[in-house]
């Protein structure tokens, strides 16, 4: 595989000159987008998504779902309805059709495309052949896989429980009772329930590992499903724990606003907390269930305060960041950014409940230990999480992994620490497009 050149270029992270005063419009949410384009594709009639995020992820998922045979006319519309400040007014028409193969998937190093697709292949008449970057060989795929043999599917995997793979289609999956060990990544539960109102007999998904991380992301999951038509038991609405049932049937075609990406609204309101500054995120939602919307308690405990309003979420800075001793565990795709703003606090603080973290894009922990160490932090990586004394920084390149919140994370301590260069910030647009925009924009709205 060539390198790019963008993977080794470096970006000289700006440091704020005081606090920092902007409204930055964050895009569209990655997760409720590809959650979305998977139930439209599935519906048995043509849907809409409005302001849906425009990221490497999402142009993965809809480049698979084409190849499967789904229709998605891309339009922008001058309709105010249909704008804000999440898209422009872009909006997607999914059009449903008859799955099939032959078709090869192109995952990068999407873990929603590489978990959420098997399952809709096995409804494909035909071979559907999953491949990917080298690091998605890495990241498990086992529960999936085998969780889809014992619904009855067909997989050509070496036995290596991971890609390169080959689902073999036969048009239809029986489905009924399973249980997998989703321990490692929430996403084997969601891939199994957003495909499931298509299996003959529906799905019954039972959890029987250790603790499933990032329980919001399952809700996200269930919600969506209810929206499109299906039927979901879940343990939120009076089922057992651990188990989720989703019962046969039609789902329908939706029109559906995509909300703004509230983790990749961190480093923005990490800006505000580091700086003594004020941000605010158009379009907050009041009520989601966006892992992102923990960041108002903990970045307020950290040493901000925030108000919600119609108009989005306000947080400003107090000019002291403290240190936090947190479970992650439901939240952990912002370890990163807050691991940045605790290397620059003024007590030391304690990530828990993210283990789970060492099989993501890249292992989060030891390049967060890593990354922070080399610019002087004091981090220690334990069984679960990450142990960070804050010290004195300086500058350095902190390397990124080709994980793009690894960028993020180091363009937070850039705030802060002069020289800072970030490898790679263009791995950024895998959920974020033109983060060094959006933040060199942010910083010169107004720095005083």
């Amino acid at each position: 595989m060539t390198e790019n050149p963008a993977h080794s270029a470096l970006w000289p992270a700006p440091l704020a000159s005081g606090a920092i005063h902007a409204t930055v419009p964050v895009p569209g949410s990655k997760s409720v987008t590809n959650r979305a384009l998977v139930l439209a594709a599935l519906a048995a009639e043509p849907g809409w998504l409005r302001r849906p995020l425009r990221s490497r992820d999402t142009l993965l998922m809809a480049g698979a779902l084409r190849a499967l045979g789904v229709g998605i006319e891309e339009t922008v519309s001058s309709s105010s309805s249909a704008t804000g400040a999440n898209g422009a007014g872009e909006a997607w028409r999914i059009i449903p059709s008859g799955l099939h193969g032959p078709a090869t998937v192109d995952v990068g190093n999407a873990g929603t495309v590489m978990r959420f697709l098997p399952p809709v292949a096995t409804l494909a008449n035909g071979d559907v052949r999953f491949d990917g970057d080298p690091r998605s060989y890495e990241r498990p795929l086992n529960g999936v896989i085998d969780a889809l043999r014992g619904l009855g599917a067909r997989i050509d995997d070496d036995g290596r429980g991971a890609l390169p793979m080959t689902v073999r289609g036969g048009g239809a999956l029986e489905g009924g009772q399973i249980e997998i060990d989703a321990s490692s990544s929430s996403q084997f539960v969601s891939a199994l329930l957003l495909s499931a109102p298509r299996f003959n007999q529906g799905v019954e998904v039972r959890h029987v590992g250790g603790r499933l991380p990032s329980m919001p992301h399952i809700r996200m999951t269930v919600d969506m499903l209810r929206a499109v038509g299906a039927q979901v038991d879940s343990p939120e609405s009076g089922g057992e724990p651990n188990v989720w049932r989703v019962t046969p049937g039609a789902l329908l075609g939706r029109d559906l606003v995509i909300e703004p990406d509230l983790s990749n609204a961190q480093p923005f309101l990490a800006a505000a907390l580091i700086t003594g500054g004020r941000v605010t995120i158009p379009d907050w939602p009041e009520r989601t269930t966006q892992p992102g919307d923990a960041l108002r308690e903990i970045f307020t405990e950290m040493g901000g305060s925030c108000e919600l309003t119609e108009q989005g979420l306000t947080f400003t800075g107090s000019g002291a960041i403290h240190g936090i001793d947190v479970d992650l565990g439901e939240v952990g795709e912002l370890t990163p950014g807050i691991a940045a703003v605790a290397a620059l606090a003024d007590s030391p603080s304690t990530l828990r409940g993210v283990a789970h973290l060492r099989l993501h894009e890249t292992d989060r922990l030891a390049a967060l230990t890593k990354e922070i160490n080399e610019l002087g932090g004091d981090v220690t990586e334990t069984a679960d999480g990450l142990h960070i004394r804050p010290r004195r920084l300086h500058g350095g390149i902190f390397h990124t992994y080709h994980d793009h919140r690894m960028a993020t994370a180091g363009a937070i301590i850039g705030l802060a620490v002069k020289d800072v260069q970030i490898e790679n910030v263009a791995t950024t647009a895998k959920t974020l497009p033109d983060f060094p925009g959006l933040w060199t924009d942010m910083l010169g709205a107004r720095s005083n």
